[in-house]
């Protein structure tokens, strides 16, 4: 199983967990995937603290992980270009875990499981991503319409240099 870094938003934190990760792995003489999930806090494509999806991506890659990713803040549609920027850039593979769209007013999420599928589809014909899932408002029906939809798709290529 995976350790998932998630809904990053600062890098200075999440190089905190992964050098913890690195100093048990070593007491330990084991080693489990890693993977790791940005916040992309607005459609600036930047995080909390103001670093670009590349930047992002720059700042965690002395690692080997298995995924970095996008999470949390954005709906599918609007993390698309930012995961384009992953997929041009990363050398491992590509995690994305959107919300079900934007909060309403009250809170709640009203993007139905159908049209977040729709969605992720063009992720999936544009061969961005490696591992597919939701994040807030997301609901069982939204990610069985998006297991549905994905299992006729390979994952991403994963670019090597």
């Amino acid at each position: 199983l995976p350790i998932l870094v998630e809904t990053v938003f600062d890098t200075l934190n999440a190089k905190a967990a992964l050098f913890a990760i690195d100093e048990v792995y070593n007491e330990r003489n084991t080693k489990l995937p890693i993977m790791v999930s940005g916040t992309i806090t607005d459609q600036s494509g930047r995080t909390l603290t103001g670093q670009t999806t590349e930047a992002f991506l720059i700042s965690v890659s002395h690692m080997p992980l298995l995924t970095i990713g996008l999470n949390c803040a954005l709906g599918a549609s609007m993390m698309r270009p930012y995961l384009q920027v992953l997929d041009q850039k990363a050398p491992f593979g590509v995690s994305a875990h959107p919300n079900a769209g934007l909060p309403n007013e009250f809170g709640k999420y009203d993007e139905t499981p159908e049209l977040m599928a729709v969605q992720i589809k063009e992720f999936l014909d544009e061969g961005l991503v490696n591992i597919i899932g939701g994040c807030c408002g997301t609901t069982p029906d939204h990610i069985k319409a998006i297991a549905d939809m994905a299992k006729d798709y390979k994952p991403r290529a994963v670019k090597q240099d």
